[in-house]
């Protein structure tokens, strides 16, 4: 079986789980062609994303003049088909203000991919998010093209279903994924029930063999504690730093592991609430570094305000790291409260900070049998070759009939 997988940007830092599924998808002999619209290697700095940088087709890579000609082509030869693909995309782009012109490049694009999955023989695409790459699927199946699939994972799909068109998308698709029940449910608020039986759950999965042995529980005090996430409104890191500052006297340090628009805030924050000994800004980093940061911290920290399914919750678990996070979106079906973690309220620094009290007054032992469970339960249900081994059987039923 050979199928293309779509993206907007890929491979991504943010976005390893998509470079593991794959990988876990031609372990199981699935034959993978990786379309991305735009590359960001410069960016890259783990080396197995700049190795999947050099697999993927990266069709804006090859110049707006080729890739229009090919659309040109692609219309020239079908162009009652073509009409229908640009009938959808306008449909979906008058859902959005400013996305009539956004959704005629989504055409282009539809129309150079279309050729390219005849060219290469691909009968299915999964595209990755219900925003622009299920558009493009989208448009692809409207003018004629492969079947398509479409995961996704949330906030941002949940924030505007309306506006990106998810109700057409999962009408059209020969199969929607959700990454939790959670977004299953907001999935199916969007339907009709007829639609239901074709929205999936396959957890997004994490690789065992990665995280084989177990750091032991660092010494304390210091409550060693890491947040890891881009820095966006979203993640809540100002969250965080606003609840330290009611901590003055509890030894507690936290490293942020990731990077975004808000660095500089974050940043100026920390200046001014002289947390500068508190808390430790490292950037970007690879999957070893941060394997190496949850190694040498007592829990993971996630003030997040809005979520899907986080990853980097799953990653932590399997390190036997427990999780203190926010009651939000599919997070509590991950972590459960006494016996791998601790939820909060989001948005709520003095929650936040009562509970970093709380857990800084643990025995280290507690804190090791919490991570145990915390490992057990995320190995069970995010073993990533069993996650794609669900996904590869949906695919081999819809290329079935394709």
């Amino acid at each position: 079986m050979k199928i293309g997988y779509l993206v907007n940007t890929y491979p991504s830092p943010s976005h390893s789980f998509i470079r593991r599924e794959v990988q876990a998808l031609e372990r199981q002999g699935i034959e993978i062609h990786r379309f991305a619209m735009r590359s960001m290697r410069a960016q890259l700095v783990d080396p197995d994303d700049i190795a999947e940088d050099d697999k993927t087709e990266h069709v804006l890579d090859k110049g707006l003049g080729r890739v229009a000609l090919a659309a040109l082509a692609q219309i020239a030869t079908t162009p009652r088909k073509s009409i229908s693909g640009l009938g959808r995309a306008i449909s979906l782009g008058r859902r959005q203000p400013g996305g009539f012109l956004r959704h005629l490049i989504y055409f282009v694009e539809a129309c150079y991919l279309v050729r390219r999955c005849a060219v290469l023989g691909l009968p299915h695409i999964h595209a990755h998010f219900g925003t622009n790459p299920a558009s493009v699927a989208n448009i692809m199946r409207a003018m004629g093209g492969p079947t398509y699939s479409f995961t996704v994972h949330g906030p941002e799909e949940f924030d505007a279903p309306h506006a990106l068109g998810l109700d057409l998308k999962i009408a059209d698709a020969a199969c929607t994924i959700a990454v939790s029940s959670f977004g299953r449910s907001q999935l199916c608020r969007w339907v009709d029930h007829s639609h239901w039986g074709r929205i999936s759950i396959v957890h997004c999965g994490i690789d065992p063999a990665k995280f084989s042995t177990v750091a032991p529980m660092p010494a304390s005090p210091p409550l060693r504690l890491v947040a890891i996430g881009r820095m966006v409104e979203q993640k809540g890191q100002m969250v965080l730093i606003d609840a330290l500052t009611q901590l003055q006297d509890c030894d507690v340090h936290i490293t942020l592991v990731g990077d975004g628009p808000m660095r500089p805030q974050i940043e100026a924050a920390i200046k001014a609430h002289k947390l500068s000994s508190k808390i430790t800004l490292t950037g970007w980093v690879d999957e070893a570094r941060v394997r190496a940061e949850l190694a040498n911290a007592h829990a993971l920290v996630m003030p997040s305000f809005a979520e899907g399914l986080p990853v980097v919750i799953m990653e932590a678990m399997a390190a036997a790291r427990p999780v203190i996070a926010t009651y939000i979106a599919g997070t509590p079906e991950l972590v459960l409260p006494g016996a791998n973690g601790w939820l909060v309220p989001a948005g709520s620094p003095t929650d936040l900070a009562d509970t970093l009290l709380k857990v800084a007054a643990l025995p280290t032992a507690t804190l090791q049998d919490m991570g145990t469970s915390a490992r057990t339960r995320a190995l069970a249900r995010h073993d990533i070759d069993i996650e794609a081994s669900k996904l590869g059987a949906i695919f081999q039923k819809i290329t079935q009939f394709a």
